[in-house]
């Protein structure tokens, strides 16, 4: 019976299961078939209304094409316009090119043609021009009583008389100028040698000022009791004054050397300011070595400067030591470099051994440098100098007869007699000179420049000649010759001068013309 019922439930529960679905297929059904007429009828108006939104657009399309079409057609027309216009335009300037084109060549005809009648009327007039020339030499002949080539061997018959006369007026000038050649010559090297060595000499005195910072520094420099300058007077052999002058102490000794080492080692002193005896004593020192390192300098640049090699080490020292040696004002070692700068300008021109002459120059005062250590002349001490260190015996004997103690015995002895004489005496000598010189020159060439004609004018050769450069519009060639004759009379009457001035003139006149 259990079973039973049990059986029954579960058929109960299939029959009831089976019902409820077939009903709720049937209302799923109803209920989709009710949205997809819905959606169908949606469907149907977006393609409705797709369909209408294409037949606008392509009214639309078709009227945008319709236009744009109609506006290439008229652009095309219209650059077809400017084309054909512009042709035509071409067209109308070729034919007027061609116009006148045709017009230049008709007007080069009738040109051609004129020309051409022209050169004929030359070709006749050149013939009957012959025949006259031609006539008036029959003429002339006639007249004269000569050929052609008669008269032109009387007159080189004539010019030859004149050259002849004019050439022995030249060599009896010519004679008479190789007569004072010689002097001249030797004049001019002479000239020459100073004009290219002029040097500046500064007179060296017997005191050296030395500039303190204060008055106060006198008193440390007297030292108590005045030992101090005691001591730097027994150290140096100078005499210190020390006076009224304001911070100033004057150093008075004939020796310069001794006062160069003297105001070195003031100096020194001033700068360091312990001023005491044994300080004294070591700034002394200190002074000579530099005063030492100084003169071997100076010699160095002695013979440097003027290319004397091979001197022995105590020559060039005791050159230096020139440096501090002056005599009539002068400074002896720029007076030794000068002289042998002269003597070998002057060796030069003669043609002498330069170096040699250069050398004897330089060492002709060599004596100097030890005269007041040493008994004798300076010419003496020099002589034994350059033997001791083995100078050759030209140099010896130009050291020796540089005075005329002793005939020379070469040339080089000779120059720097000359060279030495014209350093002694050259200073403040050639100024007034040279000032003239200068004058003269300006009046020279002012004279030529107030004549009519006149360019330019200049005075070369040392105011020997007279360069004129005339203008040719106003002076023709003919002219030439009485302008030089009266610029020379003009000289003469306003000037006064030795020897000759040559009165040079120059006319040119060019024509340019550009091969194109």
């Amino acid at each position: 019976m259990f079973f039973i019922d049990w059986l029954a439930m579960i058929i109960g529960i299939a029959v009831g299961i089976l019902l409820g679905v077939t009903i709720g297929f049937h209302y799923r059904k109803r209920i989709a078939e009710a949205k997809i007429g819905v959606a169908e009828e949606r469907a149907d108006k977006i393609v409705d209304e797709a369909t209408k939104n294409a037949e606008a657009k392509k009214k639309e399309i078709l009227l945008e094409a319709k236009e744009e079409s109609i506006r290439i057609k008229n652009d095309v027309e219209k650059e077809a316009r400017d084309r054909r216009n512009e042709l035509q335009r071409s067209e109308r300037r070729l034919l007027q090119k061609e116009d006148a084109l045709d017009r230049k060549v008709e007007s080069y005809e009738k040109k051609e043609e004129q020309m051409s009648k022209k050169m004929e009327e030359l070709e006749k007039q050149k013939e009957e021009v012959k025949e006259l020339q031609q006539k008036e030499l029959q003429e002339l002949e006639r007249i004269s009583g000569l050929t052609s080539e008669d008269a032109k061997h009387y007159i080189l018959a004539t010019v030859e008389n004149e050259v002849k006369h004019e050439a022995t007026i030249m060599i009896k000038e010519m004679e008479n100028k190789a007569k004072l050649e010689a002097d001249r010559r030797s004049r001019e090297i002479v000239a020459n040698a100073i004009q290219k060595c002029a040097v500046d000499h500064v007179a060296e005195t017997t005191v050296s000022v030395v500039q303190l910072p204060n008055d106060e520094m006198k008193g440390r420099i007297i030292g108590r009791e005045g030992r101090n300058i005691r001591a730097l007077e027994t150290l140096t052999g100078i005499d210190l004054i020390i006076d009224d002058t304001p911070e100033a102490v004057i150093l008075s000794g004939f020796d310069p050397i001794r006062r160069e080492i003297a105001r070195i080692a003031l100096e020194k002193l001033i700068v360091d300011g312990r001023v005491h005896p044994s300080r004294i004593e070591e700034m002394v020192e200190k002074a000579k070595k530099e005063v030492e390192v100084i003169v071997r300098d100076e010699g160095e640049a002695a013979t440097f400067e003027t290319g004397v090699n091979g001197l022995h080490p105590e020559l060039i020292r005791l050159l230096g030591k020139l440096k501090y040696r002056t005599s009539y004002g002068q400074n002896v070692l720029k007076h030794s470099v000068e002289v042998a700068h002269l003597t070998g300008l002057m060796a030069a021109e003669l043609g002498v051994d330069v170096n040699i002459a250069k050398r004897a120059g330089l060492l002709h005062d060599i004596g100097k440098s030890v005269d007041h250590e040493m008994e004798g002349s300076h010419v003496s001490i020099g002589v034994g100098l350059c033997k001791k260190y083995k100078e050759s015996p030209t140099v010896i004997n130009a050291v020796e007869a540089h005075h005329g103690d002793v005939e020379p015995e070469s040339i080089i002895a000779v120059l720097v007699q000359a060279a030495d004489a014209i350093s002694a005496a050259r200073p403040g000598a050639r100024r007034e000179t040279l000032e003239s010189y200068i004058k003269r020159l300006q009046k020279l060439e002012e004279i030529a420049d107030n004549f009519k004609g006149v360019e330019k004018s200049f005075a070369i050769q040392a105011g020997r000649e007279l360069r004129i450069v005339i203008l040719p519009e106003d002076v023709n060639d003919d002219d030439m010759t009485l302008l030089a004759r009266d610029i020379a009379k003009k000289i003469e009457e306003e000037l006064e001068y030795p020897g000759q001035i040559k009165v040079n003139l120059i006319r040119e006149t060019r024509a340019v013309e550009y091969a194109k």
